[in-house]
């Protein structure tokens, strides 16, 4: 089966560049389910470059908005994701490109990361998923120690350089209920806006 590097949801277009992830959250959809909407994001393999992503993309009739998110963490795949970045706003400059993503790269590269995506990316959503180190943990099952902190310095260096951040939440999983304004509280005063995301129990459809 050929990996599925780009993907179409809700009349958007979806990049999946990687199924290397920092945390496994629990609610997860790659934790239940193989696929969304009866495309699978599990890849063969990892070994593909910026060309494979972009030959993909190019066989989508473009939306108005590209996503980096897929089933795991687009940020592990840096120098792929800015080359398939900077390809999109040179053809198609009308076009707004988030990424979704943990807010672990700076702690994994080991520097500041998000001024050499300044102009590439029109808005990040960072998961902040809890009001404190605790909450975090339970839920998003970091690989490492001080991933809460390190996800408030990634959204305050995203603000810091002027790209509009979103820090999201995950909320009703399983019937918990997260305290959303303690966290629309520490979202904005790292500078982000706030978002709650529904959890969706059977995933899309």
């Amino acid at each position: 089966m050929a990996n599925t590097l780009v993907y179409e949801l809700y009349g958007k277009i979806y990049i999946n560049l990687t199924n290397r992830c920092t945390n496994e959250c629990i609610f997860c959809l790659r934790q239940d389910k193989d696929d969304v909407c009866g495309q699978t994001l599990w890849l063969d393999n990892e070994d593909f470059s910026a060309q494979d992503v972009i030959e993909q993309f190019e066989k989508f009739k473009i939306s108005s908005e590209v996503i980096f998110c897929g089933y795991g963490e687009p940020l592990l795949k840096l120098e792929i994701l800015k080359e398939v970045a900077g390809y999109i706003k040179e053809n198609y400059p009308d076009v707004k490109i988030r990424i979704n993503t943990n807010g672990h790269a700076n702690y994994v590269y080991k520097r500041n990361i998000v001024p050499e995506l300044k102009g590439l990316i029109d808005e990040f959503s960072v998961s902040l998923n809890g009001k404190d180190s605790d909450e975090y943990a339970e839920l998003s099952q970091p690989k490492f120690s001080g991933a809460y902190e390190e996800v408030k310095k990634f959204i305050k260096c995203c603000s810091d350089e002027g790209i509009p951040v979103i820090a999201s939440v995950v909320e009703g999983y399983k019937g918990r209920h997260i305290d959303l304004e303690a966290c629309k509280k520490i979202a904005k005063d790292l500078g982000a806006d706030f978002r709650a995301r529904e959890w969706i129990p059977a995933g899309y459809s």
